[in-house]
């Protein structure tokens, strides 16, 4: 099962290809897309993304994970996260959503099990 194409990103909104929902943060992982609802988690921009926010992209197997932080990177990842990723024999790249979705899309396009969680805003 393949990662699916982010389609569309603007402030606010991102499309998943072959998804008719409209993301404002979204999660995806080979095979599957939905919303990143941080009020599951109790996200924030600080501390910012918590293993809990990335445990079912991480359960679908992935090998690479990537993380948008904001469009002006306001969401912060800790190395606690990172950590928890490395430990579990995933890479991590964390970059501005822009450059994020940009990788991601490309990690995909070469069939890499990537998965990402992507914040659309600032």
């Amino acid at each position: 099962m393949s990662s699916p194409e982010i389609a569309s990103l603007s402030w606010g909104q991102m499309k998943v290809k072959g998804c008719s929902t409209t993301y404002k943060d979204c999660k995806v992982w080979p095979g599957g897309s939905r919303t990143w609802d941080w009020r599951e988690t109790g996200t924030n921009h600080s501390p910012g993304v918590q293993p809990a926010d990335l445990e079912e992209v991480v359960k679908k197997g992935v090998k690479t994970l990537v993380i948008g932080r904001g469009m002006s990177e306001a969401l912060q990842v800790p190395p606690l996260t990172v950590d928890y990723l490395k430990k579990n024999g995933i890479d991590v790249v964390v970059l501005q959503t822009e450059k994020a979705v940009a990788e991601y899309n490309a990690l995909a396009a070469r069939g890499v099990k990537v998965g990402g969680v992507f914040h659309s805003t600032c």
